[in-house]
């Protein structure tokens, strides 16, 4: 008599999910939802298929990302309160780059302030204070997120879904270390200038704050540090962490360029491909 087949255990069934998003980031397909086998339902199941994506990638994680750091952008992709994704190795570029453009429907940039890892950050019961993570930060950088999902329409795909889509995670750019002024800058007042061009041609400009990023960068990397130490994973030496956008994100056409201005704390600036 022939044996059933066992149930998929929870792992099996974390990495079928993480597989599936992985082949459709490959091919630039987008899915309207997860199979019903895979699909996670909770935020829960979500980071835990999240979490095999650097396994079904073969991508090292080199730093996180934070969603929905605005009560706009939570408003945006119909979500309660800011998602973590992991950066990926070969999705992150330095200053002045040129973004892939293909298969991105999302379009926009998003000038984020970004923080440099000099000490781990271990998982631990007492959640950390503002105070503590901050003393293990090496470096402020002015970055760019290019993001984009795989789910159509991302803004009815749910927390669960994004979180297993890795939260939006595509490019990144990073910007150079800024001058060590800035930690004695408030940062929740901090005016960041962006500007995007077309060749020689400037298309707009746009203004935000660190405000808009959960009240202040600081206070998003905290909530990092604790969703991290939550899910029992150590915010690493070395690893950087991009905070969300600080001003509504720009809009972006094939062969468009854009540039944020941190002022004293520097400048970071992209190129969108033209193919």
């Amino acid at each position: 008599m022939k044996q059933p087949r066992p149930e998929p255990t929870e792992q099996e069934i974390c990495q079928q999910t993480a597989q599936v998003i992985w082949e459709h980031w490959q091919s630039g397909q987008v899915l309207s939802a997860l199979p019903e086998a895979c699909r996670p339902l909770t935020a829960a199941q979500g980071y835990a298929a999240q979490a095999q994506l650097p396994a079904v990638s073969g991508r090292q994680v080199v730093g996180w990302k934070i969603a929905a750091t605005s009560a706009n952008g939570q408003l945006h992709i119909n979500v309660g309160g800011p998602l973590a994704g992991r950066l990926l190795s070969g999705q992150v570029f330095e200053s002045g780059a040129t973004v892939p453009s293909a298969g991105n429907r999302m379009c926009v940039a998003e000038p984020e302030f970004a923080f440099a890892m000099a000490q781990d950050l271990p998982p631990q019961a007492a959640p950390y204070t503002q105070q503590q993570v901050m003393a293990a930060v090496a470096s402020l950088h002015p970055a760019l997120e290019v993001p984009d999902s795989r789910l159509e329409p991302f803004t009815a795909a749910g927390e669960a879904q994004l979180l297993a889509d890795n939260a939006c995670a595509r490019h990144f750019v990073l910007g150079p270390a800024a001058p060590d002024v800035w930690r004695d800058l408030d940062l929740s007042t901090y005016p960041v200038h962006a500007r995007v061009q077309h060749g020689s041609h400037l298309k707009y400009t746009r203004d935000g704050t660190g405000g808009n990023v959960l009240g202040d960068p600081r206070i998003a990397l905290t909530w990092l540090a604790n969703q991290l130490s939550s899910l029992g994973i150590t915010l690493q030496k070395g690893h950087v962490v991009t905070t969300g956008t600080c001003m509504v994100p720009l809009e972006l056409q094939p062969g468009d360029s854009a540039s944020a201005d941190f002022g004293p704390l520097g400048r970071v600036n992209l190129i969108f491909s033209e193919t």
